[in-house]
């Protein structure tokens, strides 16, 4: 019994060692075949060679566990469950990555850069966080990394050109400090076969006396709204708008995600104004913040931002569901499908699955869409050269307080859920674009018909009009959390727009006060102005060449503009 005992005992234990002993090329082949196939822009050759260097690479670290994070997207559910096996089976480093929500990502993350304790390995937490990155040091500089420390896990067909958001994750000293992982758009979300219909198109052109079409303007956005709510379409009334507003950590990123800068705030810039941001926070020439309110040369309470909280509240009170008022970013992210939005202005795509399930009634059955993506309208403040909306940029991050062994290990698991060979599969199934390599993949213009100009805007120059929030933000975990509470008062009523961003303007301040009073940042932390008047900032601005803060425009209701959708998809093909 004994004997037979550690017979099996023995058998077991020399399995459980054969998972790394084996782990190599077979596992690498074995995954090809089931999982990419010709879904790559690497043939099959190019493949297997890129496998073979993880391999070799990995050699060192066989045996060893890590722990990654993200949020919970679909993309991130795909590498969690599909390619984190695959890359343990391949190159015996077995990797953990869990799945939580972004405020617990940016939360973990906190408590390890003021702790010094190791989490996590590595994390994919927004490029929104680069400001962040760049003045605390606590992240590694990638740039210099892969030249030095990294350079023996650093896979030499990695091609950091190839990735579309490299420009988010670079800091004012030039170095990359994040790679890339998953991209997603806010853009203008709208039902084609509505605007396409006669009838409407008639009665819009009676009543507004121009054409019905994609809005340029938020005055045409507006009259787009007011034209559909109401109105009955296949025997049911329906809304012109759809947002939400509830006092949560989501209503934050509502507006931290670029809402004021498609309303005119900040400066000309891209991928961000300087030197005032979307934000409304104004750096020095040195990148030093000096000010969120207007009377430090801020624009987080002017005209601008004023403008696009009042037509924020205005909007949903008017043309959007009773509903929406009480429902948070997921419980009114899966609605315009449903069928009773003609269009939605703050649309992530990230819920384009959402949107082409069959059988849905924004779905056509053949699998074709009912409605279409477009760029985002801008608001009257809106300047051309300024950017037009946000980009989330979920980017791997690796912290120095993660002892080298583990970091190199986390980068290897990172530069394979990003490589090459994989990321057309992984576009496919979470379409979050990267890499310029994977727009340009045949497979892309085979599907792009049933995305609903997905493909088509990310391949069109508008896209870098789109950009995460930028470097002029110097603690964001501490700096976003203001957001919610601010417009949620405004939201509730309990404050008028301009008071709720009086408000909101003073607690970033505070915040960048205590930063300077601490001195953490160095040279590149804030540095308050001293404070002047309206305009004595503007004509200041304005004869450096700048825009804010603007001063108020008195009729905000401008002249509504429309473009027809299709000549719009034309004019991108031929760029």
């Amino acid at each position: 019994m004994r004997r037979h005992f550690l017979t099996t005992t023995t058998a077991l234990v020399l399995c459980l060692g054969a998972g790394h002993a084996f782990a190599g090329m077979d596992e690498a082949k074995a995954f090809l075949d089931a999982e990419i196939g010709d879904m790559s822009v690497l043939d099959r050759a190019a493949q297997e060679a890129e496998m073979q260097w993880f391999i070799d690479a990995a050699k060192p670290f066989a045996g060893m566990e890590i722990k990654v994070v993200s949020e919970t997207i679909t993309t991130h559910e795909y590498e969690s469950k599909t390619l984190a096996k695959a890359f343990s089976d391949i190159t015996g480093i077995k990797v953990t990555h869990d799945l939580i929500g972004e405020g617990d990502v940016v939360e973990k993350l906190q408590t390890q850069m003021q702790s010094g304790e190791n989490i996590y390995d590595a994390y994919i937490n927004d490029s929104d966080l680069i400001g962040t990155h760049w003045r605390y040091q606590q992240a590694r500089n990638l740039t210099d990394w892969m030249a030095n420390a990294g350079k023996d896990v650093t896979n030499p067909n990695l091609d950091i050109d190839d990735f579309i958001g490299k420009s988010f994750t670079t800091a004012p000293d030039g170095n990359l400090y994040q790679l890339p992982d998953q991209q997603f758009a806010n853009l203008y979300f709208f039902r084609y076969d509505w605007f396409n219909d006669e009838k409407n198109k008639a009665d819009f052109k009676a009543k507004y006396g121009y054409d019905l079409g994609v809005p340029v303007n938020w005055s045409a956005y507006e009259d787009i709204a007011e034209f559909f709510t109401g109105r009955e379409i296949d025997g049911k009334k329906v809304y012109g708008h759809m947002d939400y507003g509830k006092k949560d950590p989501s209503l934050g990123w509502r507006f931290t995600d670029a809402w004021l800068s498609m309303a005119g705030n900040g400066d000309r810039g891209i991928p961000n104004g300087k030197p005032v941001d979307e934000w409304g926070i104004k750096v020095d020439e040195n990148d030093r913040p000096v000010g969120s309110c207007v009377a430090r040369g801020g624009d987080t309470n002017g005209p601008a931002a004023v403008y696009s909280i009042e037509k924020y509240l205005e909007w949903m009170k008017k043309y959007a569901p009773a509903a929406a008022q009480g429902m948070t970013f997921g419980e009114s992210g899966p609605v315009p499908s449903q069928g009773e939005i003609a269009q939605q202005m703050f649309t992530y795509t990230a819920f384009t699955a959402d949107f082409v399930k069959e059988g849905l009634p924004v779905v056509n059955a053949d699998g074709t869409p009912k409605w279409r993506f477009a760029p985002s309208p801008h608001g009257v403040y809106w300047k051309e050269g300024m950017k037009l909306g946000y980009q989330d940029a979920g980017s791997w991050t690796l912290m120095k307080s993660t002892p080298d062994d583990r970091a190199k290990a986390a980068w290897l698991y990172a530069q394979f859920v990003t490589s090459k060979t994989v990321d057309v599969k992984k576009s496919h199934v979470g379409l979050t674009f990267i890499r310029q390599s994977t727009l340009d993949h045949q497979s892309f213009t085979d599907r792009a018909p049933k995305l609903g100009g997905l493909v088509e805007f990310y391949r069109s120059p508008a896209r870098l009009q789109w950009s995460p929030t930028g470097t002029n933000v110097p603690d964001y975990p501490k700096l976003a959390q203001l957001w919610w509470q601010a417009i949620g008062d405004a939201s509730s009523g309990a404050k008028t727009a301009q008071e709720a961003m009086d408000s909101l303007c003073a607690e970033q301040e505070k915040v960048l006060e205590r930063l300077e009073r601490a001195g953490v940042q160095g040279d590149i932390g804030p540095k308050l102005a001293e404070e002047k008047t309206l305009e004595e900032w503007n004509a200041d601005a304005v004869a450096k060449g700048n825009l804010a803060p603007q001063l108020k425009i008195e009729n905000e209701k401008e002249q509504g503009q429309t473009v027809s959708y299709d000549e719009l998809v034309k004019s991108w093909t031929k760029n």
